[in-house]
């Protein structure tokens, strides 16, 4: 294999490849961390949609299959966060991923502990003070990225990222799914890529088929960014049920994050004053308001609806535009062995 994969995020994480499997919510489960770290990326468990006992099974799974390296995802804000750190601590995880960053005292603890802090990030702006906090790497998310994503591309971002020389490992995070983009990426000064969409377009995956066909056939240029799920620029592809979202009022937006948020609650076991608080918390500690907060309850139950059920016509399919340009769904150990061979053959085209 070739030396250029052997880089300061493959070294800072034990992973053979510099590759990250992303943590999608009700998608990065053990079963495709399992897959994904065998197979030799980097993998995150999604415990960030988890209560605690559910993340602690899966963690336990994950042992249990393989003694590679993997990284858990988490919510600064859900409920039983302090005990999920103490079982990422206890299980000897490798690393945490997050988005709007946890507090101070929980970064300094994992640290203290030896797990790896590597947020992502969809804007320059945050880089400098993400690695301040302790970030140990940076995922740098363009906006061709899926689920929530920033305004810069991909390639734009990294290039701001790069040139702070913030003297950690940068990943290079949307619009990736095969060796060439991984071969262009450690060219361009990263030190690895990250892909969501393409492992969850893979075998391993545990979204239903029919929600994987409906990703297959779609197109670059109808995977759009809506604000109109939870109040915060998000890539979907755009079907019947994100049309509708797209043409509601306000009060029709609230009453559905109303309803939503009844059904969350039931699900999480949260009262509704546990509710208030933590979307209080949310936007004091965060830049969102307190009704993006609110509305963030219809992200949940709208992505079950494809991710786990199986009804991608009733729910929204949260994507990076690069799912217009897979036609595929290998496993995960022939996507890293094919991801690695032509990134091996487009590294030798340029030394050539």
């Amino acid at each position: 294999m070739s030396s250029a994969f052997k880089t300061p995020l493959t070294e800072l994480l034990g992973c053979e490849y510099p590759v990250i499997q992303t943590a999608m919510g009700w998608v990065a489960t053990s079963q495709l961390v399992s897959a994904s770290v065998k197979a030799g990326a980097f993998g995150f468990l999604a415990a960030a949609v988890m209560t605690p006992e559910e993340a602690e099974s899966e963690i336990k799974i994950i042992k249990s299959n393989t003694d590679k390296p993997f990284g858990v995802n988490i919510h600064a804000f859900q409920p039983g966060i302090d005990r999920i750190i103490d079982m990422c601590i206890d299980y000897d995880v490798a690393a945490l991923s997050y988005g709007r960053g946890p507090s101070p005292k929980i970064v300094e603890k994992v640290k203290a502990a030896g797990l790896k802090c590597v947020p992502t990030i969809g804007a320059s702006k945050h880089a400098a003070r993400a690695v301040k906090m302790g970030a140990d790497a940076l995922v740098c998310q363009g906006q061709e990225g899926g689920g929530h994503t920033g305004a810069t591309p991909t390639w734009l971002l990294l290039a701001q990222v790069i040139d702070q020389n913030l003297g950690v490992p940068i990943v290079a995070c949307g619009g990736f799914k095969d060796g060439r983009g991984l071969a262009a990426a450690l060219a361009f000064g990263a030190d690895g890529i990250a892909m969501g969409t393409r492992f969850m377009m893979t075998s391993d995956s545990p979204m239903p088929v029919t929600s994987k066909n409906e990703y297959l056939k779609s197109d670059v240029t109808n995977i759009p960014v809506s604000t109109k799920l939870d109040g915060l620029p998000q890539r979907m592809i755009m079907n019947d049920t994100l049309a509708k979202l797209e043409k509601s009022s306000k009060l029709g937006m609230l009453i559905m994050a109303m309803k939503n948020g009844m059904k969350f609650k039931a699900e999480t076991g949260m009262t509704m004053p546990e509710m208030l608080k933590t979307s209080w918390a949310m936007a004091s500690k965060t830049d969102m308001t307190f009704g993006q907060t609110m509305m963030a309850a219809n992200a949940p139950i709208m992505l079950q609806k494809t991710v786990v059920q199986g009804k991608p016509h009733e729910g929204v399919l949260p994507s990076g535009q690069v799912a217009g340009i897979i036609d595929d769904v290998p496993s995960c150990e022939a996507l890293l062995a094919d991801i690695i061979s032509s990134a091996n053959h487009s590294l030798d085209k340029v030394r050539a």
